[in-house]
């Protein structure tokens, strides 16, 4: 393939902004062209795409609201989102020609990047490449962030995780362990709430879909109460926490998924509890920690290499199975971290 010549390039379209859940018919998949040459007149960066990431964040932009941390997609243009991505021309200073990176991209087999803001170069190979969207990448960070850094945890401490078996939740859960804690989580089906005791190491975790009564179930899992809760989900799951939450708790607030599809968010009645029980609630978006990636890789790496952690992946071939699994997000089809292959490096 010769440098500069133009290519097909594959493309998944967003169709309109979304009202309830997001279905497959929100998206299309279409072809256009493009140059693998970088315009003279720029310093953008020209890659294949080889896996893509799909995120619940990605949610939040099929709604038309601005001013948000994250811009909405824009009906008619490519879907972007993190991937992991292979250059293949480069007028950009930091990124040269086969440069493996991962970042925001688009949601094609080719994309040029025009801002670096937030792309990272990848240094170590010797792990698989996927993993970058995933356990080394957005959401590895994120499970970092909100336990280390919002959380401060101690041995012995109780932990509640929901979500539990998603990309980030279970990264947070082995976390935990490893520092000593008592870990339970929740998740949506047997299959998942195995995964969750046999083969990342949580003490407990149950169905919350069996559960008729959170706070009953949290009594049983917390007979102590909880220190730690790391929030994915919102709703009466936290209304049930917060109840069960010990003196001078803290929760890390990284998401609220049962909330996203809904056109009439549910309100929390007991956040007295906050001043009574002295919690800190502290919600956080992860790309204001992107400073500690280094300090992250550090732990991080020698976990994965000595086997200490372990990372599950729910993978999808095909850019044109991409909308698939993006919408199989939010009806919790999934069983791990949800990702596309688009090419193989």
């Amino acid at each position: 393939m010769a440098d500069g010549q133009a290519v097909i390039n594959k493309q998944v379209i967003f169709r309109d902004f979304v009202s309830g859940f997001p279905k497959e018919s929100d998206m299309y998949v279409t072809t256009s062209t493009i140059s693998l040459k970088v315009p003279e007149d720029s310093d953008a960066i020209l890659v294949k795409n080889l896996y893509l990431s799909c995120d619940p964040y990605m949610r939040t932009r099929m709604r038309n609201i601005h001013g948000s941390y994250v811009e909405p997609f824009k009906p008619g243009s490519p879907i972007t989102g993190y991937g992991v991505s292979k250059v293949l021309d480069s007028r950009h200073p930091d990124f040269k020609k086969g440069d493996l990176i991962w970042g925001i991209t688009g949601w094609e087999e080719y994309s040029l990047i025009t801002s670096s803001q937030g792309l990272f170069k990848i240094q170590h190979t010797d792990v698989p490449l996927s993993y970058y969207t995933g356990i080394l990448g957005m959401p590895g960070m994120t499970a970092y962030a909100g336990f280390y850094e919002i959380c401060s945890p101690k041995k012995g401490e109780y932990v509640f995780i929901s979500a539990a078996s998603g990309a980030v939740g279970q990264l947070v859960g082995q976390f935990a362990k490893l520092l000593g804690c008592y870990v339970v989580g929740s998740a949506g089906t047997k299959e998942k709430v195995d995964l969750l005791k046999n083969k990342f190491g949580f003490d407990e975790a149950f169905n919350y879909k069996e559960e008729q009564d959170y706070d009953a179930c949290l009594k049983r899992y917390f007979p102590e109460g909880i220190d730690i809760y790391f929030e994915n989900v919102g709703g009466k799951m936290l209304e049930a926490v917060l109840d069960n939450m010990r003196l001078h708790g803290r929760i890390a607030a990284c998401g609220m998924i049962s909330q996203y599809n809904l056109e009439e968010v549910e309100g929390i009645r007991n956040l007295f509890t906050i001043i009574t029980k002295r919690i800190r609630m502290e919600g956080f978006i992860v790309i204001d920690y992107y400073h500690l990636y280094p300090k992250f890789l550090d732990l991080i790496l020698p976990y994965i290499r000595e086997g200490k952690i372990r990372y599950v992946e729910d993978i999808a071939e095909g850019l044109e199975n991409a909308p698939t699994a993006l919408t199989g997000l939010y009806s919790g089809r999934n069983v791990g971290k949800q990702l596309v292959v688009v090419a193989k490096e």
